[in-house]
């Protein structure tokens, strides 16, 4: 029997920063280093951050990412690193060239053909590479815009006496792919090295897959994901370890950055080895330092889940562009308060401005539970009366609007007239603008476009009304106090834009709303499908109507974290002008 320790560094990297991302290299490496470590694995792409997108078409952009790839090469010692970056293999084709569509004159074709690929280092050298075989195009991933499959022969890696496989994200979710073929070939581990974007429930199919892929190869797996947020996705991490039967024997928490390390124990010469094996390091004899050991941290509920994903996505987004503090608009309503309590966690209550805009149609209740969410959450806040701002321009506009009903014009002007005062703020002090819409809402269009619907980030943008309620309360059970008060949970949801309104006088209730949304955004089921399993067909086509004639106004909102497996923006592509009604 060999033992081999591993090290999964789940890191955090920004997109682009080369440099920045290449000091977070080295300290992993130094750490794993110093923690004794025969291999540490680091997440894919994770020289230029995921994903890079069109940054892989500019050339230098290419250059300078492998010349970052040489500062990491030069930075590894004993322990063999295994880091992903966009591996170069030739000049003269543009990526659309690489699938027969070019046209002479390109401006790109200078562009080199791209791998995704994994870098094998050790003691200053490269010894190798591996390129991603298996390239996602489907969801939130096009790789194929970028990228060519891998297709040249499999090796193995001998890493303290192990014949050790490597293999890139999608690579693991192929049936009888190249994590199989490497089994097959003799490894007996396999790194596999991952972005691999969250969404709730995700963790779980995870597990799934990694078994299946373990069985079939015959091979334990060692699994490693990045941690962050970078626009609309989240990353979670939940790297971890799998032996040959499939069962996990390790695993990291999720949305937490950190080195893991693991001594894995593996059956010697137990199999024949028929592929080229590369030599890395001897067995080990080094005697290892003791080291806090990787456990297998508990899976999340739901509820906590969400709320770390919605947690590190703001912290990211805000602080990843140049911001430290948000600003936000408090109606004393629950989707203001869910995003207010968010800020607070992710970037400080001290960082967190929070404004009452009262209009005439505002309630007591409504200001009064405002006030009292900030103060439980320990936010600066401040009121700032529309009333003068909302006469004025009605004074302004009256001579137009003469003989017209305007009654939905003025409910909208309101709502412009706060988004005026918030981007005011923001421009002032450089505080960014956290939009409090969330997806019922934006699927329906029950919105104001350059009014509640600005923003520079949408918190809530992917979670439904019904789960901005569990939200809430699993944010108050967590504190052991009431954060957000009582009273926000129970009343009426209302946008207060005229008297006496409720969101129940436009919109089906929400207990309605919420699961025909889910089976027309995210199940992608026709109206007839989803009346098949038993809704109202009046109400299913009218909220299908309000879903597709909503899409000019999504297209213009801002990113926000995905949490759901269709969230709208990269994951949900539909043409504006649209007469597809089905």
């Amino acid at each position: 029997m060999a033992v081999i320790r591993l090290g999964l560094a789940q890191i955090n990297p920004i997109v682009g920063d080369l440099d920045g991302n290449v000091e977070l290299i080295r300290a992993v490496i130094a750490e794993a280093e110093a923690g004794g470590c025969d291999l540490v694995a680091l997440p894919e792409l994770a020289l230029t951050g995921y994903p890079p997108e069109d940054l892989l078409l500019r050339p230098s952009f290419i250059t300078d990412t492998r010349a970052a790839l040489d500062r990491v090469i030069a930075a590894s010692k004993r322990a063999v690193v295994i880091v992903g970056f966009p591996e170069a293999s030739g000049a003269g084709a543009h990526a659309s060239t690489r699938h027969g569509e070019a046209e002479s004159g390109d401006p790109h074709s200078s562009i080199p053909t791209l791998h995704n690929s994994a870098a094998v280092c050790v003691d200053g050298r490269l010894v190798g590479t591996y390129r991603k075989r298996s390239l996602p195009n489907y969801s939130v991933f096009d790789e194929q815009r970028y990228f060519v499959a891998g297709d040249e022969p499999l090796r193995l890696f001998s890493i303290a006496g192990i014949d050790v496989g490597v293999s890139i994200c999608e690579d693991a979710w192929s049936a009888d792919g190249p994590m199989a073929a490497l089994g097959r070939g003799g490894a007996s581990l396999i790194v596999n090295i991952n972005a691999s974007p969250y969404n709730a429930g995700k963790a779980v199919a995870r597990e799934v897959v990694l078994a299946h892929r373990a069985l079939e190869a015959d091979a334990s797996i060692a699994y490693v994901n990045q941690v962050g947020g970078q626009d609309e996705l989240i990353f979670d991490g939940d790297s971890m370890v799998v032996d040959s039967s499939g069962t996990v024997v390790a695993r990291a928490p999720q949305f937490l950055s950190g080195l893991h390390i693991v001594d894995l124990t593996i059956a010697e010469g137990s199999r024949p080895v028929s592929l080229p094996v590369l030599a890395c390091s001897s067995a080990a004899s080094h005697a290892r330092p003791e080291v806090p050991a990787m456990n297998i941290a508990p899976r999340l509920s739901h509820e906590a889940e969400v709320w770390e994903a919605l947690v590190l996505g703001t912290r990211d987004f805000v602080r990843k562009n140049g911001f430290t503090d948000v600003v936000i608009g408090l109606s004393g309503g629950i989707d203001s308060a869910l995003v207010a309590a968010v800020a607070a966690e992710a970037l400080g209550a001290e960082h967190v401005h929070g404004v009452l805009m009262p209009s005439r149609y505002s309630s007591d209740h409504s200001i009064s539970d405002a006030v009292s969410l900030a103060d439980n959450l320990g936010i600066e806040h401040r009121s700032i009366a529309i009333e003068p701002a909302h006469v004025a321009l009605m004074d302004m506009l009256e001579p137009s609007y003469a003989g017209h009903d305007v009654g939905l014009a003025e409910e909208n002007l309101q709502s412009r007239v706060r988004a005026v005062i918030l981007m005011g703020l923001s421009n002032a002090f450089g505080w960014m603008l956290l939009n409090t819409g969330n997806k019922s809402e934006s699927s329906v269009g029950y919105s104001t476009l350059y009014g509640d619907s600005a923003g520079g980030y949408a918190v809530i943008k992917d979670v439904s009304k019904l789960l901005v309620y569990r939200l809430c309360r699993f944010r108050n059970d967590i504190a052991g106090r009431e954060i957000i008060p009582e009273s926000v949970l129970t009343k009426p949801p209302s946008a207060e834009l005229r008297p006496d309104q409720r969101d129940d006088q436009s919109l089906p209730p929400y207990e309605e709303l919420d699961p025909i949304l889910a089976l027309y955004v995210e199940g992608d089921l026709s109206a007839e499908q989803i009346i098949a399993q038993g809704h109202d067909a009046e109400v299913v086509h009218r909220i299908v109507r309000l879903v597709d004639l909503a899409e000019y106004k999504r297209r213009q909102s801002p990113p926000g974290p995905r949490v759901t497996s269709k969230g709208f923006g990269k994951d949900r592509r539909l043409p504006i002008v649209n007469r597809s009604r089905r």
